[in-house]
């Protein structure tokens, strides 16, 4: 799953503006395991940042916008940036801030990851920084990879009206009409197999796979978005990296089913640790 980077050669750069999970299986520490990964080497403005381990979140402390704008430009200024991924952007100022520098041209290949709905539900994203992202952010995306509750959030199309591809398809539709590029929405716990749909100039495409059961699942769709962006910045056009993103998670998921890392819901396997090299 590693991949390696040929003899002595300067690796690409990606950037994730993410929170920052204490626990390590989401957020920018699982965006840097990701572009590990595949080889590209990981540069991050944070956010938020989070007291959480497997089972529990027990704080949260947000980043100044104005502090957010400057690790991005920071990095923007020393490195060549090839892909950009969003993650939780936390409020709604924030989701103006990267909304700015997307419309200045500043983050190449953007991937939005929209964190707007915890996987219990709970709300993680005022109704303000739901807005910006449609109206603001969105429109200047390449990738946007929202999930069933993100999808209905940004829409206000009812989770329940979004469990077939079909109906996936059209809420995927309904958001590129924002000017995003390619929507990627994620079928979750659709069916017994794992449906992506994603949607772009040319059509639709559908992507499935096995369903991988097991509880250790944290950090699954910031490492899709992640490994999205690394495989943008390593040249595939946006389907391919897609697919490809699919399979790494996929693999991950497996290699992990059977760590025991903590008492919730633990991480996934980004290296391949558990199948050998």
């Amino acid at each position: 799953m590693v991949a390696r980077v040929s003899g002595h050669a300067t690796p690409l750069v990606a950037l994730s503006i993410a929170g920052s999970d204490s626990g390590g299986g989401a957020g920018a520490q699982a965006d840097l395991k990701t572009f590990a990964a595949f080889g590209i080497h990981g540069t991050t403005a944070l956010t938020a940042i989070t007291a959480q381990n497997t089972a529990e979140v027990r704080g949260v402390v947000v980043m100044a916008p104005e502090f957010v704008q400057l690790q991005v430009t920071t990095v923007l200024e020393d490195f060549d940036v090839r892909s950009v991924k969003t993650g939780m952007l936390a409020n709604a100022a924030i989701v103006d801030v990267v909304a700015d520098l997307a419309a200045a041209g500043r983050l190449p290949q953007l991937v939005v990851d929209p964190v707007l709905v915890s996987s219990t539900g709970h709300p993680l994203m005022e109704l303000a920084g739901v807005q910006a992202y449609m109206e603001r952010l969105l429109p200047h995306a390449l990738v946007a990879t929202p999930n069933l509750r993100e999808a209905a959030a940004l829409t206000g199309v009812a989770v329940a009206d979004l469990l077939t591809v079909e109906a996936m398809s059209r809420v995927a539709a309904q958001l590129r009409e924002t000017g995003c590029r390619y929507v990627v929405v994620k079928g979750g716990h659709l069916t017994e197999a794992a449906y992506d749909v994603v949607a772009g100039p040319d059509g639709v495409t559908v992507l499935e796979a096995p369903r991988v059961v097991t509880g250790n699942d944290h950090g699954t769709g910031c490492s899709l978005s992640a490994a999205i962006a690394a495989r943008l910045a390593l040249g595939d056009d946006v389907v391919e990296a897609v697919r490809r993103a699919k399979d790494f998670v996929a693999l991950a998921l497996l290699g992990a089913a059977c760590w025991r890392l903590g008492a919730g819901h633990g991480p996934i396997d980004h290296f391949g640790w558990s199948t050998g090299p």
